[in-house]
């Protein structure tokens, strides 16, 4: 697998995709935050080449993980990560959480999640267009939170 980085160096490709473009003023919109999680998709690590090995997920909802109500948007990257004799042992996941003040209009969206998988045969610009169509009320936006990091699970 030439030239595709390590699943180590994951969260720092992610956080230079945030940073393309960007000046130390300019907040970043769901929009800007969206196309930077876009091309952080297209790009392939080294993962096995198994359909389940490297996938995105597209989540929202309202939550309170930080202790308050917040409408949630989760754009997460999911490796599996295999022990020395090539099982699965777990996965890494590199979040992208954007959070918003809970009102009516967000809320009336529920909840909803699905993922896109590399190596699946399916198509991954179809799968990025569709799930744009529910960011609409909020691409314009500053998200309140945002918050980048991995975690195993």
């Amino acid at each position: 697998m030439p030239n595709r980085p390590r699943l180590e160096e994951a969260l720092d490709v992610l956080r230079a995709e945030l940073a393309v473009g960007r000046s130390t003023t300019t907040e970043l919109t769901t929009r800007t935050v969206w196309l930077a999680f876009i091309r952080f998709g297209r790009q392939r690590f080294e993962t096995a080449a198994v359909a389940d090995s490297d996938g995105l997920l597209f989540q929202y909802g309202t939550y309170a993980f930080s202790g308050r109500p917040m409408f949630t948007v989760d754009l997460t990257r999911q490796f599996d990560i295999s022990d020395v004799e090539g099982e699965h042992d777990h996965y890494m996941q590199v979040h992208c959480e954007l959070r918003y003040e809970p009102e009516p209009a967000l809320d009336a969206l529920g909840r909803f999640d699905s993922w896109f998988f590399h190596d699946a045969d399916a198509d991954l610009d179809r799968w990025f267009a569709t799930k744009e169509r529910h960011l609409e009320l909020l691409l314009e936006r500053v998200p309140s939170e945002i918050d980048v990091y991995e975690e195993p699970v």
